[in-house]
């Protein structure tokens, strides 16, 4: 699978995007006066950066606790419930978006000893619960329900490992949103937890040993024993006995000559090897290291150069196998001998194809493969000499994610979605070669009546950039249809095809719904992410506006009705081409943006995005890179700008609110026109991971109705 730090700053546009669904008519007609914007105070903070002087009058916004931005904070959220309440249809929203949501949804199972765990809500469950079966057709128990765990559904389960036998499970528990997580371990059969509590735990991978007598574990040190800036450096890996206080645990790894390195630890599936996974921040080139579990002897750095990208799939006793880019931006299964590590004994079982390897699972003592192909996914199989045997079917073009199973299993799971297809969870028999629904869900939706296709447009230096759309099969393409066009494009992260009740509550209403898969992105493999990133980032954005344009040259909509949404690095995106092309868009959507690119790296585990981004202070190239985009920095005076609503939360600790904050608080001020420009900090909740249902529905009925209200949606 894709490891660990590629996902750092997955947005919360990920995995909900928008919504509608009403029957009413909205007032139609221009913003009849401009909004009275809560008062924000300039201060004379200016930074010099190479010479030039950089003015940062809003630096105050950076402080959450101070009173005077809690105070403006409130203003502004009650400026923007005020605004989004005068939309008559909004209780309809929610009431459709609620509606929509309450059907059963369930991961694909996999097996771990005599048990199959899954994941199951009920619908309206603020947080999935973790169940258990001893066979596919028997009576499920719940492991662990994370409702319990808080009143207002604010704790959320993100991490879960089952010991080799099934019989403990670990599991990171986050409050509020926050990556933030506190490790604890429960008996499966009692429902009762061990005594102790791990703390200061971030981004942590739990890998069992196989005898049950504890586990290895990453985490950062008591944030009391270092400074605030050091908080999310020198991860260590550590081991905990079971039933041991974690003042017990036994310093595994750690490497204080190197603060930055993070370290994810997993054990082979023989149970011989503790494999560390290596990382820099979002850096996508990593170093695998490795020691016998038993063994005090030192890790052996089998991989140090960080010269590409190696993603451990599993062993045959000595023999690696790994899927890596070196030398080939679109994948390869590579095997490594440790007996004899020498590059030129590495052997390539698997060559690079036009297609991009997405991830690969060793299971029945095959390698199952999938490949993207134009940004959807197919799924192959091939023995371990790297021969085809055969093709998984799949329903339509769409996603496969949960691949599940061991080396030595017979059967496999996995679930696969697309726009007009929910999350469905399949089962494959190798030996029957028999594919099977496992659990399909029921939801109140027709999907017979829309249809998805892919178009391919030219950005501004020719590129061919591919774009999902979605919509009814009974659209006009008159130019002038509400249309959602979403994007993310960064990090090497893949936006694939999937399945959202608020896309489907858009399309109810006549909206037509567009993803663009922009360079920077992982879709086609490394050489399209490194054509978005640093001093190439522009290319994210010319990208995304060509996508806009042709949804308008093509008659899908036009420069009034195209709204436009990213949330996180996606959040950037949208800002950047707002403020360089507003003629563009009739509303905007901007959700937990990254808008100070020149202070990005100072808050919480903002220098992990360094490698993507590039650092102003360091480098005075980067710097006139980063300041001819950056949102914060490029809102002009008297500039005409499209209405927008920019979403944060308070505890969102990944990207902080400042962010968002900073970017209002300018905007309001500079900019000319009765556009509204509204501001939505969410409490108790983070970047997006865990939100409570409850929150979601909130949220997107919030986001319905601003677009309905600035694109002038009409309904029946």
């Amino acid at each position: 699978m894709k490891i660990l730090r590629t996902r750092l700053l997955i947005a919360l546009g990920l995995w909900a995007v928008l919504c509608s669904g009403c029957h009413e008519v909205l007032p139609a007609g221009p913003q009849t006066a401009k909004l009275a914007y809560p008062s924000a105070k300039k201060d004379s903070t200016v930074d010099i950066y190479h010479g030039t002087k950089v003015p940062d009058p809003y630096r105050w916004l950076e402080e959450p606790d101070s009173p005077d931005t809690q105070a403006w904070v409130a203003k502004q959220n009650k400026l923007t419930s005020n605004f989004l309440a005068s939309v008559p249809a909004r209780e309809k929203i929610k009431a459709r978006l609620t509606a929509l949501m309450d059907y059963p949804r369930y991961s694909a199972p996999s097996r771990q000893a005599n048990r199959y765990f899954f994941w199951k809500n009920d619908g309206l469950q603020n947080q999935s619960v973790l169940y258990t079966q001893e066979t596919l057709d028997g009576e499920p128990s719940i492991v662990i329900n994370p409702n319990l765990l808080s009143k207002d559904g604010t704790a959320a389960l993100t991490t879960t490992a089952v010991s080799k036998d099934g019989r403990i499970l670990a599991y990171g528990v986050s409050q509020s949103g926050s990556d933030e997580q506190q490790v604890k371990i429960r008996t499966i059969d009692s429902g009762t937890d061990y005594n102790e509590t791990l703390k200061w735990c971030r981004f942590t991978r739990i890998a069992w040993k196989h005898d049950g007598t504890g586990f290895f574990f990453n985490r950062f040190p008591d944030p009391n024993t270092v400074s605030a800036e050091d908080r999310t450096n020198y991860n260590r890996v550590y081991w905990h006995k079971l039933g041991t206080p974690q003042s017990a645990d036994t310093l595994i790894y750690e490497r204080p000559d190197n603060k930055e390195l993070g370290f994810n630890p997993s054990v082979t599936e023989d149970g011989k090897f503790l494999i560390l996974n290596v990382y820099h921040g979002t850096d996508t080139r990593n170093r695998i290291y490795y020691r016998e579990v038993e063994s005090p002897a030192p890790f052996t750095k089998l991989l140090d150069k960080a010269d590409a990208q190696y993603d451990f799939i599993g062993n045959a006793g000595p023999v690696f196998y790994f899927n890596t880019n070196l030398a080939a931006p679109r994948g390869r299964i590579i095997a490594i001998d440790i007996d004899n590590p020498d590059p030129a004994n590495r052997r390539t079982i698997l060559p690079q194809t036009d297609d991009v390897i997405d991830y690969v699972a060793l299971i029945n003592n095959h390698f199952v493969v999938a490949y993207m192909h134009d940004v959807h996914h197919q799924l192959k199989i091939y023995d371990l000499q790297g021969a085809f045997v055969r093709e998984i079917p799949l329903p339509t073009l769409g996603t496969v994610r949960g691949v599940s199973g061991k080396q030595n299993d017979t059967e496999m799971f996995f679930s696969f979605t697309s726009y007009l297809f929910p999350g469905t969870s399949y089962r494959y028999d190798f030996k029957t070669q028999k594919l099977t629904v496992f659990q399909r869900p029921k939801i109140d939706f027709d999907p017979a009546k829309y249809e998805t296709k892919q178009v391919f447009c030219r950005s501004k230096d020719g590129t061919r950039v591919p774009i999902f759309i979605t919509h009814s099969r009974d659209l006009e393409l008159n130019g002038d249809n509400p249309t959602l066009l979403y994007g993310y494009g960064g990090f090497n992260i893949d936006i694939k095809p999937s399945f959202s009740v608020s896309v489907v509550n858009w399309l109810e209403n006549g909206g037509a719904y567009a993803v663009a898969n922009m360079r920077g992105g992982g879709e086609y493999g490394e050489a399209w992410h490194q054509a978005g990133m640093l001093d190439k980032k522009q290319n994210v954005f010319d990208d995304f506006i060509a996508a806009a344009e042709w949804l308008i040259e093509n008659r899908y909509t036009n420069s009034k009705k195209l709204a436009i949404r990213g949330g996180s690095n996606g959040g950037l995106l949208v800002a950047a081409c707002m403020l360089q092309r507003p003629d563009l868009y009739g509303a905007v959507l901007c959700q937990v943006p990254v808008a100070d690119m020149l202070r990005y790296h100072k808050f919480t585990v903002g220098r992990y995005w360094i490698p993507e981004y590039g650092n102003a202070e360091a480098d005075e190239e980067m710097f006139k890179v980063l300041y001819a985009y950056s949102p914060l920095h490029n809102v002009k005076a008297g500039g005409e700008y499209p209405p927008i609503l920019v979403t944060s939360a308070d505890t969102d600790d990944r990207v902080v609110p400042s962010h968002a904050k900073k970017f209002v608080a300018t905007l309001q001020a500079k900019a000319a026109g009765k556009n509204p420009i509204l501001l939505r900090v969410e409490t108790k909740a983070g970047h997006g991971r865990g939100k409570p249902i409850s929150k979601t529905i909130e949220e997107q009925a919030d986001i319905c109705a601003f677009l309905f209200k600035t694109l002038r949606v009409e309904t029946e």
